[in-house]
């Protein structure tokens, strides 16, 4: 090889050397930043909550091996909720855990329960993944505590029901207990019966619970499900810090940014009112009061859960059902008051859902059905949400259309205050195409006429009527 084609062929290894480098450099990947979620802009907290906030109503579902033994053990009713069996009737793990070797519900169809919650109205669900007892309700690979694992049963629950609501476009969420009853490390009572061999203090053996065995569960029920919220429960116990909390919210959301998380993910709640304190940087999206509406209107998003009888979970000697009636104002009345409507149901071991919970939501699906517009979509009024103890207020997000919902058989004429129409519009009472008489005037307000033939047609199982206003609030 000459001179020359020496000189050549190095100028061309250089030149290829430094392409190379040139395209190494392209492709390398940015230093992957970490976004603190706890300094989410308005503007993306309110998009990413926008699709809850139009929901409205929702479905709590109370399911694992507290179903099996359904309030009873050893054939002594235990007070209390079902669900809480386990610590009310001090059953031992080793001998609870005989209950979840039972629990095989081989009449569960997910397909009919998500098709149940479609008709009731319903437009999201939660459901219990883990509860305090820790049996998971999906075949974890943290533990053999679960479905797939420890009970007869062998199927993936959460599988079947989150493809189910997919289907039928319901959004999917799941319920977490960040206490465990089975779990040695996050169990007080294994801490002091074992404290002589483990001289470990409880608060870091909760920790060790907290970053090997929470976070790996969570880590999975995310990944495999894709929920759409995650709902915590069991923050109350001592061991669970404000700190925890705050991490445990960031760890979520990394894993899906886009994920709503209740206040229990943190210390913040304030008793079973379930709005946040204020005094901290206590993180979560929403608040939660339990069994409880809200006194007055809230600009604050939040949700009430409650029961349709007394117990979450299925109880058998549970039969204090609320009527429909009760349910459907419930509805009307946290919606008035800017909140959504979480409404529980317990199926039985089998995977059935209580009959009297099928009539209910049924019948919740067949108002919903004419009264649709007057929930989805809606806010709070800005200064009044209701009228007397009978009439609440609606209005339809980003329009001037507003709703009053009669929870009461009216009389032949019906006066709203602090409404004005539009001149000349029309106004409806939903599901009924003839519009109605009225007539507006600054001193008596809104008068709309009902004629007798359409009052005749009232009965207990209307529930409420909801008129239609072209108008705005004043």
């Amino acid at each position: 090889m000459n001179n020359i084609t020496k000189i050549i062929t190095l100028v061309v290894v250089i030149l290829c050397c430094s392409c190379k480098t040139n395209i190494k450099k392209e492709v390398l990947p940015s230093k992957k930043q970490t976004v603190d979620y706890s300094k989410e802009s308005n503007s993306d907290y309110n998009t990413r909550m926008e699709w809850w906030r139009n929901a409205r109503f929702g479905i709590f579902i109370h399911w694992g091996v507290y179903s099996v033994p359904a309030g009873f053990h050893n054939e002594k009713e235990v007070k209390g909720v079902s669900e809480w069996i386990q610590k009310r009737g001090k059953i031992p793990v080793s001998e609870y855990e005989k209950y979840a070797k039972q629990f095989n519900p081989e009449a569960f169809n997910a397909d009919a329960w998500a098709k149940l919650m479609k008709d009731a109205g319903m437009k999201y669900v939660v459901i219990t993944s883990k509860h305090h007892d820790g049996f998971a309700m999906w075949d974890s690979k943290v533990s053999n505590y679960d479905i797939a694992d420890f009970s007869p049963y062998k199927k993936d629950i959460l599988k079947q029901l989150s493809t189910a609501c997919k289907k039928e476009g319901i959004k999917f969420g799941l319920y977490y207990s960040i206490l465990d009853w089975h779990h040695p490390k996050a169990r007080y009572e294994s801490y002091l019966k074992n404290r002589k061999e483990d001289k470990t203090p409880y608060k870091e053996n909760f920790k060790i619970y907290f970053e090997d065995y929470m976070k790996p569960q969570l880590k999975e029920i995310i990944t495999n499900y894709d929920p759409e919220i995650l709902w915590f429960d069991g923050e109350w116990i001592k061991e669970f810090t404000h700190e925890q909390g705050k991490e445990l919210y960031q760890y979520v959301r990394s894993l899906k940014p886009n994920i709503i998380v209740n206040n229990r993910v943190d210390k913040g709640r304030n008793g079973m009112r379930g709005m946040s304190k204020t005094d901290n940087d206590y993180a979560g999206d929403f608040g939660t009061p339990e069994q409880e509406i809200l006194e007055k209107a809230s600009a604050l998003d939040w949700e009430s859960c409650m029961t349709m009888n007394k117990s979450w979970g299925f109880k058998k000697s549970d039969h204090n059902w609320k009527s429909s009636k009760h349910l459907i104002h419930n509805l009307i009345d946290i919606v008035a008051k800017g909140g959504n409507y979480l409404l529980n149901v317990g199926p039985k071991e089998t995977g059935v859902i209580p009959q009297p919970s099928i009539e209910r939501l049924q019948e919740m699906g067949a108002w919903l059905k004419i009264n649709d517009e007057a929930i989805y979509g809606t806010e709070r009024l800005q200064n009044n949400y209701k009228q007397g103890d009978n009439i609440r207020l609606t209005k339809k997000k980003n329009k001037d259309i507003l709703y009053a919902i009669i929870l009461k058989k009216p009389t032949t004429t019906i006066v709203l205050k602090n409404i004005k129409p539009n001149t000349e519009s029309s106004l409806y009472l939903l599901g009924h195409s003839q519009s109605l008489t009225w007539n507006y005037t600054e001193e008596k307000g809104l008068e709309i006429h009902i004629p007798n033939d359409l009052l005749n047609r009232w009965s207990e199982t209307i529930y409420a009527w909801t008129f239609r206003i072209n108008g705005k609030e004043l």
